[in-house]
């Protein structure tokens, strides 16, 4: 009876049920109909929302393989101790701070290629007596002899690919700073210098801030060549238009086959009071400085040295006399920061060629005009001749920020001696620059909406071993191998293909430091120069490029460094360092 009385019980339940359609579904948990149900899936966000400002630090001469060939392990035997992100230290992070993931194991370097540090190519009979594989540099061997980084010895040194010929097509024997230095290796002393590389014990700031924030493992120059050429790329995308007005320049531009004439050289630029009295040049066509004028966009490049007013008192010596161009900063504002460490020699802190937009009539302030006010630094009102028309000295970044004015779109140029050009300067003054003004970015009210981007102009001929050729060339100035290849880009007055251009050139340190961005995340995102021109322009210019043959609308996008899957930025923690040790000293 009881059976007969369950199943016609049952078989009503499933008439009822229509077979289970319909039915309402308890929700997951105790039964109470009083439970909390799921969040709400993040809202997301965009770039274009979130970020409202982005400042480039622009440094120096540095091959990725040079500062991060052992990321994110350090031999810990000297300078500042590194320690890689673990589980262990994931697990470890204080508690209300964002948690710290491990390190990614997705970066192309040494760690994930050993052989390249025993049996690298470079060890070939063809380097001679300076064939090496790569080796450590301490903190105490900081200042190191400049590479040959010019446009032609650079591919010559990829040797179409192989590249296995560094020391004897780029390296430059030291014999100079390093011999001053505690226990510098035998083979710094020759051309096998390039080869050297620094660790996180030397370059501990950089390290951190991959750590902490995003980096990319797969940017290049635009292409091959040294600091003008990286400079102009990075707000042009283009090298071709040149124009020579000082005839010493002849040697630094090749026939572009339509006409015209491509910058290969170290030319400063005819725009500038500063520059040299027999060889300049100019660019044609348009920069990013012209487009956000269009816009109406905020917008300055900040270069040390600019203010020609200033002289600079060095506990090492005193940088020009008097004023002019061959003054430095304040007085006494090295003393103040880091000061070249001894052997290094002085050097102006203001350089013409590093400064692009100079190269540009458009852009140009070619007597150092001052600026108006602080307030008006960066604005429309800075625009056109007589004015300081967007160019700067860093000084003025720093009190415009101090005001509660910030562009929203930042160029930095550290002055010549913490730039960290091999030769005249070392990555423990960069250091000093870098983390100087990305702590007052933090600690300012334009963080939550800020993207701070850190890049190089040139590899300064240091040995890095991945390469990725886009771009061809059939000059004299070109060697033989992947740069014979057709050219692909055209040019500034015309959609023929150009020559000139070879590239991709070495590969290039790129991180974001932002609220925004991914933590310690490795981006293998095939990215150059112009990549941070395209972002720019697809942050504030609603994605307009520049045309005229400029490698913006074909550069690799860095967005995803970036997380904008939430209006909440993932990475909202500040991690301020040490200008001095690169130590984090405080946030997570």
């Amino acid at each position: 009876m009881i059976r007969k009385l369950l199943a016609l019980s049952l078989s009503s339940t499933l008439i009822l049920s229509g077979c289970g359609q319909g039915t309402v579904s308890t929700p997951p948990g105790n039964g109470n109909s009083n439970t909390t149900p799921p969040p709400a899936p993040p809202t997301p966000t965009t770039a274009q929302a979130a970020i409202k400002h982005v400042v480039v630090i622009f440094g120096e001469n540095i091959s990725f393989d040079h500062y991060f060939g052992t990321y994110p392990n350090a031999a810990n035997t000297g300078g500042t101790t590194f320690t890689p992100a673990t589980a262990a230290t994931v697990a470890a992070a204080a508690a209300g701070t964002t948690p710290l993931p491990a390190t990614p194991t997705n970066i192309n370097n040494y760690v994930s290629n050993p052989t390249l540090l025993t049996a690298n190519p470079n060890l070939a009979g063809g380097n001679g007596a300076s064939a090496a594989n790569p080796f450590r540099l301490g903190p105490n061997q900081a200042a190191t002899g400049d590479q040959d980084h010019s446009y032609g010895p650079e591919q010559m040194a990829f040797d179409d690919g192989k590249m296995d010929l560094f020391p004897l097509s780029v390296g430059t024997a030291d014999g100079t700073t390093l011999t001053n230095q505690t226990a510098a290796p035998g083979i710094a002393n020759t051309t096998a210098l390039t080869m050297g590389y620094f660790d996180g014990n030397t370059v501990t700031a950089m390290w951190n801030y991959a750590q902490h924030y995003s980096m990319n493992d797969h940017s290049f120059g635009t292409t091959f060549g040294a600091s003008t050429q990286g400079a102009i790329n990075l707000v042009s995308g283009q090298t071709n238009g040149a124009v020579v007005t000082l005839p010493g320049a002849a040697s630094g531009v090749v026939a572009d086959g339509q006409g015209g004439f491509t910058l290969i050289g170290d030319e400063d630029p005819a725009n500038d009071v500063c520059s040299s009295s027999s060889a300049t040049v100019q660019m044609t066509g348009k920069n990013i400085g012209d487009l956000l004028n269009a816009g109406g966009i905020s917008w300055g490049f900040f270069e040390g040295g600019f203010n020609l007013s200033l002289t600079n008192t060095t506990t090492n010596g005193v940088i020009g006399s008097g004023t002019g161009c061959l003054a430095g900063e304040a007085t006494g504002s090295r003393a103040t920061g880091a000061v070249n460490i001894p052997g290094n020699p002085l050097k102006a802190d203001y350089i013409p060629h590093h400064q692009p937009f100079q190269y540009y009539a458009s852009t140009a302030n070619p007597t150092h005009i001052r600026p108006a006010s602080v307030a008006a630094i960066g604005t429309s009102a800075e625009t056109g001749a007589g004015k300081a028309n967007h160019q700067y000295d860093t000084l003025d970044f720093n009190a415009a920020l101090a005001a509660g004015n910030m562009p929203a779109v930042t160029f930095l140029k550290a002055p010549g001696y913490q730039d960290g050009h091999a030769g005249y300067s070392d990555p423990l003054d960069e250091q000093t620059f870098v983390v100087n003004e990305i702590n007052a970015i933090q600690k300012s009210s334009f963080w939550s909406s800020t993207a701070i981007i850190i890049a190089y102009d040139d590899s300064d001929g240091w040995y890095d071993h991945l390469n990725n050729f886009v771009n061809g060339s059939q000059t004299t100035a070109d060697a033989l191998g992947f740069c014979a290849k057709a050219p692909t880009l055209g040019g500034v007055n015309t959609t023929a293909p150009v020559q000139g251009r070879c590239g991709y050139g070495p590969r290039l340190p790129l991180m974001v430091i932002s609220p925004w961005a991914k933590k310690n995340f490795v981006d293998n995102t095939v990215t150059d120069q112009s990549s941070i021109t395209r972002f720019i322009e697809d942050v504030f210019l609603s994605s307009t490029r520049i045309g005229g043959g400029s490698s913006d609308a074909v550069a690799g996008s860095i967005m995803n460094m970036f997380n904008f899957s939430s209006t909440v930025p993932p990475n909202p923690n500040v991690v301020l360092l040490s200008p001095t040790t690169g130590a984090v000293t405080s946030g997570n």
